[in-house]
């Protein structure tokens, strides 16, 4: 079975927790016979507030079990954690109707547990091969989603505001992911737009997705604590994000 990934990035401020989450409900209410799984990889752990699905715990608290048996010298107790650490995995994940939800959990903790930190990147990769897709919402930067979750993405979608820092940090994580990300297709998605802007000359930018203007529904929302599901249809948040997900696809049909 073929998985979907899509990777959203970008600086911090710019609406892609939004976008993701527009995604994910897109995605769950077209394909309600696919199976999908939404990952967070903000230590904010945004996504599970604009779902409104909490994990009882995320992934980072299953590492910090580990590296709290290694500093105490329980080899055999960090062992057996780590044997067991598919099933703690699912302990981690939590499910609505064809919709499941994986958060990765706070930064790292001093110290350096390299081997522990690639066995659970190499099991959220086998766990994820279980489903047709998989949603990343990102930590600003490209690295941490491919030093803590995977390496080989579908699509890669930058998002940014209209602003010079903003264009600048997504041409910094472009460049990284060339090296760095094996990824299908690549595009941007320019949110929170005023009128007047125009699209900037950038021969380093990727193909541009959509151009998403400021979402009155959204905003409030967000103020009233609701989730993407309470969104009206005609919201800009989804008719942008529907837009983003029919260029993407348009090559690669599920």
């Amino acid at each position: 079975m073929r998985t979907v990934t899509f990777a959203f990035t970008g600086k911090g401020g710019v609406g892609k927790t939004s976008l993701s989450a527009a995604l994910i409900r897109l995605l769950s209410e077209r394909y309600p016979d696919k199976k999908l799984l939404a990952v967070d990889a903000d230590p904010a752990v945004g996504l599970a507030t604009a779902l409104d699905m909490q994990p009882p715990m995320t992934l980072d608290d299953v590492r910090l079990q580990i590296a709290e048996s290694i500093e105490k010298g329980e080899t055999g107790a960090a062992a057996e954690l780590l044997s067991e650490a598919r099933f703690h995995l699912l302990d981690c994940i939590v499910e609505r109707g064809n919709l499941s939800f994986l958060a990765i959990g706070r930064p790292e903790a001093a110290g350096c547990y390299c081997k522990v930190n690639a066995y659970l990147k190499q099991v959220i990769e086998t766990v994820s091969g279980n489903f047709d897709f998989v949603v990343i919402d990102g930590e600003a930067g490209i690295e941490q989603i491919n030093r803590r979750v995977m390496e080989n993405i579908t699509y890669l979608v930058l998002v940014s505001d209209g602003s010079r820092k903003g264009i600048q940090v997504i041409s910094a994580i472009r460049h990284v992911a060339q090296r760095l990300v094996k990824c299908e297709k690549t595009g941007v998605i320019f949110n929170r737009i005023r009128p007047g802007f125009s699209l900037p000359e950038i021969e380093s930018l990727p193909p541009v997705l959509a151009v998403i203007g400021d979402d009155d529904a959204q905003a409030q929302n967000d103020m009233q604590g609701e989730n993407v599901f309470s969104l009206p249809d005609d919201s800009p948040l989804l008719r942008g994000a529907a837009q983003a997900l029919d260029a993407l696809l348009q090559e690669n049909k599920p």
